[in-house]
């Protein structure tokens, strides 16, 4: 969480000129942030590596690595603060310069001599704007938390419950214990619709022998795990005609036990198009639930298909390893179990679909 969610915004004020340093942060304190000060490039990276800022400030021609250097590295580097404003401050009035700036991923653009007044309100005005963004990304993955919290008993509404599902990029589907399609939701549809690799007309099928037999056996088999109570997550890739990737379909165990009538999902499949399949960084699900390397790393893995013990042996740990992980990425998510942490994970800022 940051400052600025707690009701106290992080300015990073990086200026080489120490005279307006001190001016800006004096302003921005005196208006009631918290501000981190950096004289160059290289002091900021070094700051944002000890806070995480809310809103970086920074002068363009500094000493050794400048403004264009530093938002070059962090737009590359650090995705986790892709929101974060970044406001440029130059000498240079230049139009070329501001259209050289925004081109670079600036937000903003002040010129000096500062005008105070209008650099709080430009400060305000881009804090603001990042509060309705986190507040909305939030709000959908709340829903999307309660409607995965839902899928391990029969809703009373099933449809409304299971909508916040279409918010998930990927295609899901639910299947009950006979393999029976309960609800696809709307990636599910649309892939259904516009390729001829898999029907979901009642059952989840493949269109070509060797891929229905593949899928079969992933689906089958974590739906045979659901109804026992137990954790599985299969994989399967469907060579696709006239591509080069295969589509990845992931079959995820669902606790149906005990729970006959209606019927409750047994398993749930996501299904990922080669040419649609949403790339997530790991520093965005860093930032969104706050993991480790190590937990980034396994909660990756885990929603590219492998399985744990595999996944232990990728990373050349040991089970407990493994395990000790997995209890702190469902801590740390708000998830239960493997099915409804790889739908989260795939459901970070840069896998979500937003009307």
């Amino acid at each position: 969480m940051t400052a600025m969610e707690t009701g106290r915004a992080v300015i990073l004020c990086v200026e080489d000129e120490d005279d307006l340093r001190l001016d800006l942060v004096d302003e921005l304190k005196e208006a009631g942030y918290a501000v981190i000060e950096a004289r160059d490039g290289v002091q900021a990276l070094a700051r944002i590596d000890g806070t995480r800022p809310d809103l970086i400030l920074c002068d363009i021609n500094m000493p050794g690595r400048n403004g264009y250097d530093l938002l070059d590295e962090l737009r590359r580097e650090r995705p986790e603060l892709a929101e974060v404003p970044f406001i440029f401050l130059t000498a240079l009035a230049d139009p070329r310069e501001v259209v050289r700036g925004k081109r670079a991923g600036a937000d903003d653009y002040l010129v000096k001599p500062v005008d105070f007044d209008l650099m709080l309100a430009t400060v305000e005005a881009r804090l603001r704007e990042v509060t309705r963004i986190r507040s909305a990304q939030q709000a959908r993955i709340d829903h999307l938390r309660q409607a995965l919290g839902g899928l391990h008993r029969p809703p009373a509404n099933r449809e409304g419950d299971w909508q916040a599902l279409d918010y998930v990029a990927l295609g899901m589907v639910l299947l009950d214990g006979t393999g029976n399609v309960l609800f696809a939701n709307r990636s599910a549809r649309e892939l259904a619709a516009g390729a001829d690799d898999f029907t979901l007309s009642g059952r989840f099928t493949a269109t070509t022998p060797a891929n229905e037999r593949a899928l079969h056996e992933a689906v089958a088999t974590a739906i045979k795990a659901g109804l026992a109570g137990e954790e599985h997550v299969s994989c399967a890739a469907l060579p696709r005609a006239h591509e080069e990737r295969d589509m990845l379909v992931v079959a995820c165990a669902l606790d149906a036990t005990g729970r006959d009538s209606p019927p409750a999902p047994a398993a749930v499949a996501f299904i990922s198009d080669p040419l649609r399949r949403p790339h997530v960084p790991g520093g965005v699900l860093v930032g969104l639930f706050g993991l480790t390397p190590a937990e980034c790393q396994v909660a990756m893995l885990l929603a590219q298909g492998h399985r744990l013990e595999s996944i232990a042996t990728r990373l050349e740990v040991s089970q407990t390893t493994i395990a000790y992980h997995m209890r702190n990425l469902y801590q740390k998510t708000g998830t239960n179990r493997q099915a409804d942490l790889i739908a989260l994970v795939l459901t970070g800022p840069m896998a979500v679909s937003f009307e």
